[in-house]
């Protein structure tokens, strides 16, 4: 079984320790004019989700304030 869940970047955070490493900061969020929004908040009406990346080309990957889904299954 898996879970999806629909997460927007809400902050990118640089660490003076590391150049190349940031933490990105995500949290359930919802438009209520927007029909799929309004299914993942009935079933996930609150969450925050935190990772440090420490590899460039997949931090290209990440906008601030672009929506994303995490999938779940189990490992």
């Amino acid at each position: 079984m898996s879970v999806r869940a629909k997460f927007q970047l809400q902050s990118v955070t640089a660490h003076a320790w590391s150049p190349t490493s940031k933490t990105l900061k995500f949290s359930a969020m919802y438009d209520t004019s927007i029909p799929e929004d309004q299914r993942f908040q009935k079933a996930t009406p609150s969450g925050s989700f935190e990772m440090t990346v420490d590899n460039p080309a997949a931090l290209e990957q990440f906008n601030l304030g672009e929506h994303y889904y995490f999938d779940i299954t189990p490992a």
